[in-house]
């Protein structure tokens, strides 16, 4: 039988720190929930906006999937592999921390901010080398259709990570409606709406709502206004 959980807006955690804007659907920080700490192998997933000029120093990771989609301006990266990039709209990065690594973010431009998903996923194994991968998407590819952007292996289409995850990326629309079919069995979905208005099944979802689903085969995800969506793929146990 279906299961889900809904995550209005509004509840989502958020810290103002000036020069960051952050929300959080799942514990981060300062802020816990026990409620919502994951979501299967979906540990965080943030909803930042970093000021002109702005960003976070150099910080360790290690044992996590980290990928980060920005949504508007760029984002400039720099690691402890020697690797140097910015990322923007339209990009997907991701890295596999693995045995460790530190890196830094800023936003480089003076004159505009940054948007961006970061998202954290527990990777299948432990203590991996650390690896980057870093794409440019055709945004065409996800008009009123779902764009893969991440998988499991590098021979399938988007990024990919040490988890059997599939993520896909849509704009969809109004009145466009599509099914989505679980890859892997035991696999729930995570439904985050960028904008607009979504119906996942009987549940309706606005801008930065998010949903869990899993315990189910099929479901149909109908755009009741234009709209764009992330959907994540992510196993329930590992």
């Amino acid at each position: 039988m279906k299961n889900t959980v809904l995550h209005k807006a509004d509840t989502r955690g958020h810290a103002d720190h000036g020069w960051l804007n952050a929300y959080h659907s799942f514990s981060f920080a300062s802020w816990y929930n026990p409620d919502r700490v994951q979501f299967g192998m979906l540990r965080v997933l943030n909803d930042d906006t970093i000021a002109a000029g702005m960003g976070f120093g150099t910080h360790p990771h290690d044992n996590m999937e980290i990928i980060t989609i920005p949504l508007e301006g760029d984002l400039a990266h720099k690691d402890s592999m020697g690797n140097a990039a910015t990322i923007k709209n339209g990009d997907v990065q991701v890295m596999s921390a693995g045995t460790g690594i530190q890196h830094s973010e800023f936003n480089p431009n003076h004159d505009q901010r940054t948007k961006l998903l970061q998202i954290w996923v527990f990777p299948k194994y432990r203590n991996v080398t650390p690896r980057y991968q870093q794409i440019t998407l055709n945004p065409e590819d996800r008009k009123n259709k779902l764009q893969q952007i991440l998988s499991p292996t590098s021979e399938d289409e988007g990024v990919w990570i040490y988890q059997d995850a599939w993520f896909h990326l849509a704009e969809f629309d109004a009145g466009v409606s599509t099914n989505y079919t679980i890859k892997k069995e035991g696999n729930g979905l995570y439904v985050f709406v960028l904008s607009g208005t979504v119906t996942i099944d009987e549940q309706e979802l606005s801008t930065r709502d998010g949903l869990g689903v899993w315990d189910f085969d099929s479901l149909t995800i109908k755009a009741s206004t234009d709209a764009q969506f992330l959907l994540m793929e992510i196993p329930m146990q590992q």
